[in-house]
């Protein structure tokens, strides 16, 4: 999946600049997106519905199990917020079921400046539903 996101990036790369490329990650997407902005430059990184890490999320759901020991890739999206040098905003859900809204919340404390734009009673699959989405979104596609 790195190199998918990669082989996107430099696609974009050949037609703009890197300070023109947003880059975008929702759900599972999100861990890759954040590794892309760790090592490439973009504008931006938008998260949707991100995870702190794929083995917090594994742990979320099979707590009595040795999840460490289970999961292959543990896609720690809270290292990468180390390496990125562009602006950060997270879009979560309270009501997310599938990806607990505590875990975007977690994530949003590791990089200071890091926007998190909280979707009241937002679920996973829903926030295009909500006006304050578009009306964050559409902020930060235009700037």
């Amino acid at each position: 999946m790195y190199e998918d996101a990669l082989t996107f990036y430099k696609m974009a790369m050949a037609r703009v600049a890197a300070d023109s490329i947003i880059i975008y990650g929702k759900s599972l997407g999100t861990g890759i997106a954040a590794q892309l902005a760790s090592v490439r430059d973009c504008k931006k990184l938008i998260l949707e519905t991100p995870y702190y890490s794929m083995d917090a999320l594994a742990k979320h759901y099979f707590f009595i199990y040795p999840v460490g020991l289970m999961t292959k890739y543990g896609i720690p999206t809270y290292q990468y917020f180390d390496y990125i040098n562009a602006p950060i905003t997270i879009f979560h859900g309270t009501r997310d079921r599938v990806i607990p809204y505590k875990q975007a919340k977690k994530l949003a404390t590791k990089k200071a400046g890091t926007e998190l734009i909280t979707i009241d009673k937002g679920r996973h699959n829903n926030l295009n539903d909500f006006p304050l989405f578009h009306q964050k979104l559409d902020s930060l596609l235009q700037h």
